[in-house]
């Protein structure tokens, strides 16, 4: 696993945002990078798909199937499915 200190994994978050792209620059795996998180206890960002869920979830008001939403929004059918099952759960 990539030498990377707490501190630098906190920098490198707050410019890059994501764990691919963290692992990007150090030639690793999203996966390592979410393993180093984890060791140091750093949690993920959050918040930076807010739109792209609301607009999952328009998209599933209006009657489109998971499998629609996944094609359109160019993600996995249990990506999409997940999203409406969070989001649904947090309203009730």
């Amino acid at each position: 696993m990539a030498r990377i200190s707490k501190q630098e994994l906190l920098k490198l978050q707050k410019i890059l945002k994501t764990d691919k792209a963290i692992g990007a620059e150090f030639n690793i795996t999203r996966q390592a990078v979410f393993q180093l998180r984890i060791k140091y206890g750093i949690p993920a960002v959050q918040g930076r798909n807010d739109k792209r869920d609301a607009k999952i979830l328009d998209l599933h008001k209006l009657g489109k199937t998971c499998t629609a939403i996944a094609k359109k929004m160019n993600l996995s059918y249990g990506r999409i499915y997940c999203i409406i099952s969070q989001k649904s759960k947090a309203k009730k």
